[in-house]
């Protein structure tokens, strides 16, 4: 499936009747429903029986990174820092081999929110239970790119995780109204 090159998303979510009020998380159906729209809700996800869910759609990993530097914020973007990262390599399983730490972890899907959704991403549970979870921030109404997120190993063992696994959830909420404007900041259109 090609990834669709989109310079503004300006839709509303499709089939508007059938999708739950606002403010409510979108179920399977209407998550399917979207995936059937132009742009699709996601694109270049690998397996939808195992990945879609009952409240949301599960990502998986397509690279891990490491820092390799410092990072910084200021008072505006324009003083914003992003800390270089490098990215790892695979073992011949692969299977990323990561010690305690945070990485950067680049997702395989692309994600086209229309302008009355968004997104929150929280951990895979089987994450939590070997010790490591992800940080994520918003996906604001409008976003579309291949999304990255913090992949943080607390556990001192350290972790192994496939090349294609399931890391995340994504639960989509339907907005009281369509926004005015989407996201339009730096990371739009990201890692197309």
């Amino acid at each position: 499936m090609p990834i669709p090159r989109i310079e503004r998303i300006v839709s509303t979510s499709r089939q508007e009747q059938s999708y739950p009020p606002s403010g409510s998380v979108l179920p399977r159906q209407a998550i399917l429903d979207l995936l059937h729209g132009e742009p699709p809700l996601l694109a270049d996800y690998l397996d939808l029986a195992s990945q879609l869910q009952p409240q949301g759609f599960d990502l998986t990993l397509r690279e891990v990174s490491a820092f390799d530097g410092p990072g910084q914020i200021g008072v505006s973007n324009d003083e914003r820092v992003l800390p270089p990262a490098k990215p790892l390599a695979t073992d011949p399983l692969g299977y990323f081999e990561l010690g305690p730490g945070a990485y950067l972890a680049t997702l395989n899907e692309v994600v086209n929110l229309p302008l009355d959704i968004m997104a929150l991403g929280r951990p895979r549970s089987s994450l939590l239970r070997s010790g490591v979870t992800v940080g994520t921030a918003v996906w604001d109404a409008g976003y579309h790119g291949r999304s990255q997120c913090m992949l943080i190993v607390s556990n001192a063992a350290g972790f192994r995780v496939a090349k294609d696994a399931r890391i995340l959830q994504l639960v989509f909420f339907r907005l009281a109204g369509a926004a005015e404007e989407g996201y339009e900041g730096t990371y739009q259109g990201e890692n197309l």
